[in-house]
């Protein structure tokens, strides 16, 4: 761990102006950070004093701090990054598409780790610190994408926090995979994953028995894809309900998509929304702009935990995304029409965990002494402003450490362990 130092001049959202009993603006304040082993030890207005320290001494040049974003929902093993441009070939059906994944699955199995690095970078670049990566499990690749993924996870290690769902991709009934997925959740995977219960595999109870079998034997966290449209996947989310219930699995699950919960009547989605949140089932979204999602401006009043991800990106499925989860905020808050200050602020949380810079009232919730000392240093005034033009994101620490981009002040000194060099 590098020395104690102090990191200078960060502008942190301080509380919001209301005039005519609405949030105006947004107010920001200078501060200094004192972090040791990584964590946030005190925090002083910039203005109070004059720093006077023999401890080495960063300064932000007045960046604004942000909490570190969380990329929810990715598929490292499928992106096409770092090979030659291919463009996305269009497909009449899901299975269809399925079977044209499953013929190139071999042959991009070989650059696994360099395809996923190259995302891992984007992401890193974009201010994520941490990714839920799915990753296939099936008879067509057995645990060599699991493998390619866990190596180049591991070349990040400092700089991402990561989470793997072992991925039925190609149906976990359909192509018998229950053996498969049982090995991988041995070999490295932490989560245990699923894919449309009746549109794939055809059978939505056994499908789902089978699934939350697997999370019991392996104490594990489950995370499925639900695609099917309509009743069909508005019934799987509650037949999934119901087990979760069961099995005593409370705050231990999500459904990926779940574009079933924008396709029925308000009163049907905020009934299970109420179940959902009874029974902690998070909703993980890419926030697609060609149809239908899931209510989340309801699931977040009926307290359910949402949160975003840019899902596989320039691969096989889709020739689009950029890796930006800033952009992924900006777009929901687009979707929504967030546009005042206090919506487009509060619409960061999505990305972050949860964590907001500022409450309703205006008090600092982010950050504070003892947390750690990890954060996206970008060029805006406040969060609201970072949201809305997805501002540039000048450099990402981890616990203290530099681990993207650089700060340019000529007046900085260097830490001891920190690359400091010009912003990119």
């Amino acid at each position: 761990m590098n020395e104690p130092y102090w990191l200078t001049n960060v502008t942190l959202d301080s509380g919001f102006v209301f005039e005519n009993e609405r949030i105006d603006r947004t107010k920001t304040a200078s501060y200094n950070m004192y972090i040791k082993d990584g964590i946030i030890e005190e925090l002083q207005l910039a203005s109070s004093m004059p720093l006077k320290t023999e401890t080495p001494v960063q300064d932000a040049g007045n960046l604004l701090a942000l909490p570190p974003f969380k990329e929810m929902h990715n598929h490292l093993d499928k992106t096409y990054l770092g090979l030659p441009w291919k463009s996305c070939t269009p497909v009449p059906s899901l299975i269809e598409r399925l079977k044209l994944e499953a013929e190139e699955l071999a042959e991009l199995a070989e650059t696994g780790r360099i395809r996923a690095e190259r995302m891992l970078q984007l992401l890193l670049k974009g201010g994520a610190t941490h990714v839920r990566t799915h990753v296939n499990i099936d008879p067509y690749i057995g645990m060599k994408n699991l493998e390619e993924i866990q190596k180049a996870l591991s070349s990040f290690k400092g700089k991402m926090t990561y989470e793997i769902v072992a991925f039925p991709q190609h149906g976990l009934l359909r192509t018998n995979s229950k053996g498969l997925m049982r090995q991988a959740m041995k070999e490295g995977a932490s989560l245990v994953g699923g894919l449309d219960p009746g549109g794939v595999d055809n059978n939505i109870e056994a499908s789902l028995y089978e699934m939350m079998d697997l999370a019991v034997e392996f104490d594990a966290d489950i995370d499925i894809h639900i695609h099917d449209p309509g009743h069909l996947g508005f019934y799987t989310i509650k037949k999934l309900a119901s087990l979760i219930d069961e099995a005593g699995w409370k705050n231990r699950a999500a459904v990926s998509h779940a574009f079933a919960l924008g396709d029925v009547s308000s009163g049907e989605s905020n009934e299970l929304a109420s179940e959902l949140s009874n029974l902690g089932i998070a909703i993980m979204s890419t926030v697609p702009i060609n149809r239908v999602i899931p209510p989340i401006d309801v699931l977040h009043e009926k307290g359910v935990r949402v949160a975003l991800g840019c899902d596989g990106f320039y691969d096989s499925w889709s020739p689009f995304g950029t890796g930006d989860m800033l952009e992924k905020a900006g777009r929901l808050a687009e979707r929504y029409n967030w546009k005042d200050e206090y919506g487009l602020s509060q619409s960061l949380q999505f990305i972050t965990g949860g964590v907001r810079t500022l409450d309703h009232e205006g008090n600092r919730l982010w950050p504070n002494v003892g947390n750690e000392a990890s954060m996206v240093l970008v060029d805006a005034s406040c969060a609201a402003e970072a949201v809305a033009r997805r501002s540039t994101r000048s450099a990402v620490m981890v616990n203290g450490n530099l681990v993207y981009g650089g700060l340019d002040c000529e007046s900085a000194l260097n830490v001891k362990g920190m690359s400091i060099s010009r912003r990119e």
